[in-house]
């Protein structure tokens, strides 16, 4: 019996001088950290979503009313999306994450800001064609405010729980929209370049960024390694 077979590596298994190579490394590292954010299958939810807005947008599911009403199905999209984008930040590792020492904060970084770009991508795309409340302008605004709202809400409550901020803003909206109201903080009840509008969105999605950056999800690498 000899030890020859031990020496061969695993099937797929990344060869010792190419996983050595500084580049390789990173990319090995990013992309586990996208899998164990299940980036993949949240990419594929906000493709759906934004099919799910053409048919909306195509076969007219809008239902008749004032401001409320008429924003019922795109708002719902919206928070859809921006839930999705929140509950990315929550990891399965907790204190042990921390290895991967000053990357982990780019890390969220770029998963935060590429998901939203690519929810924003998807609902444009499911947006060309139709009648949008707002137009694009008021898309990007509504969704970039309520990502925010969703990433502050996994910092203080975890990722698990990131879907809260959306859903709790969206049935404010709507509460806003049916009595009337008109306030910046409630961006969806301005006309789409009112700055007071963005200016509220762009910092509550800022606030969201630097907490899910610097802090991460409250469940996902700040938990005390076991002893």
């Amino acid at each position: 019996m000899t030890a020859a077979g031990v020496q061969s590596s695993p099937p797929g298994a990344v060869p010792a001088r190419l996983a050595d190579r500084p580049a390789v490394a990173s990319l090995r590292l990013a992309w586990l950290y996208l899998v164990s954010r299940r980036i993949p299958a949240a990419l594929g939810l906000l493709a759906g979503l934004g099919a799910l807005l053409w048919a909306a947008l195509h076969w007219r599911w809008n239902i008749s009313g004032g401001l409320a009403a008429q924003q019922l199905i795109p708002l719902t999209i919206e928070t859809g999306s921006a839930a999705v984008i929140a509950v990315t930040t929550h990891g399965p590792f907790g204190g042990p994450e921390r290895a991967t020492g000053r990357w982990l904060p780019w890390l969220r970084l770029a998963a935060a800001v590429a998901l939203t770009a690519a929810a924003f991508g998807a609902l444009a795309a499911g947006a060309a064609g139709g009648v949008l409340p707002g137009g694009t302008l008021a898309l990007l605004r509504n969704l970039t405010g309520m990502t925010g709202t969703g990433l502050l809400s996994a910092a203080v409550l975890g990722g698990a729980f990131g879907w809260t901020g959306p859903m709790a803003y969206w049935l404010a909206t709507e509460s806003v929209l049916a009595a009337g109201w008109t306030t910046p903080w409630i961006w969806p009840a301005r006309p789409p370049h009112d700055r007071g509008a963005a200016i509220c969105a762009a910092l509550v999605f800022a606030a969201g960024i630097a907490a899910g950056t610097l802090l991460g999800a409250r469940d996902a690498g700040r938990r005390s390694a076991p002893d």
